[in-house]
This record gives C-alpha cells, sequence and structure tokens, in this order.
C-alpha cells in the first residue's frame, strides 16, 4: 500500500473563533457546510453524502481551537484530518488551517475537495 502524503491549507476566514468553532465541532454546525448530514455517536461520526456514509472517529477536540478525525475504514493510524483556528496576534485575522492525508495523485483532488468546503462555510457564516 502507498503512503498518504500530509497537506495543509490555510483558509482566511471572517468570524469570530468561538462561532467558527461551532460550525465544525457540532454534528449540526458540521451539517450546514461539511457533509449533507452528520451525526453522532459518543467519539464516533458519521458524515453522509449523497446517500453514501463515512464514519470518523474523533481523536480530540480543544474547544475554541481544534478538532481531529479519523476515518474509520482507514487501518494506518498516522493519517487524519484537523480543523485548526488560528488568530493572528497582531491583527487579529482568523484561520482556519486544514490538515489532511492523500494518495500521492489525489492530492490536487483533497485540496480541491477543503476549498470547496471551506468556500461553503464561508458562504454559512457570511464571511464572504
Amino acid at each position: 500500500m502507498s503512503s498518504k502524503i500530509k497537506f495543509e491549507i490555510e483558509f482566511v476566514v471572517h468570524a469570530s473563533p468561538s462561532l467558527l468553532y461551532q460550525y465544525m465541532a457540532t454534528p449540526s454546525g458540521m451539517s450546514e457546510w461539511f457533509a449533507d448530514n452528520v451525526n453522532s455517536r459518543g467519539e464516533f461520526y458519521t458524515f453522509i453524502w449523497d446517500g453514501s456514509e463515512e464514519k470518523a472517529k474523533l481523536l480530540g477536540k480543544k474547544s475554541g481551537e481544534r478538532i481531529k478525525f479519523k476515518w474509520v475504514e482507514d487501518e494506518d493510524e498516522s493519517y487524519y484530518f484537523e480543523l485548526r483556528i488560528q488568530v493572528d496576534e497582531i491583527t487579529k485575522d482568523v484561520s482556519l488551517i486544514v490538515t489532511d492525508f492523500a494518495e500521492e495523485d489525489e492530492v490536487d483532488e483533497g485540496k480541491m475537495f477543503w476549498e470547496n468546503q471551506i468556500s461553503e462555510l464561508k458562504q454559512v457564516i457570511g464571511s464572504v
């Protein structure tokens, strides 16, 4: 099995960190931009797109800062996706940093997926 490549993308978001966190850390918030529907049962989340389901395990979260998941079907423990809020100390600009992994020939596709999802998030929170 080929190893996946880690990539990070940073998006400037015009919203308060607390508002942004609500949209990335709650099933109802994530249902508005990340997937058609999101359910959680304990540490397991189910993401539904066009009738297909993907399950992820919540690896950790820090209120107001970050949330980290691992896809259940991905056997390799070192692969995950993380959404992290970063606030610039001087300008107070808020950024959302996405960390994810993809096969070498799917990195561009992975980045495009996140660009589309974060664009949707910005629409939902009025940060366009």
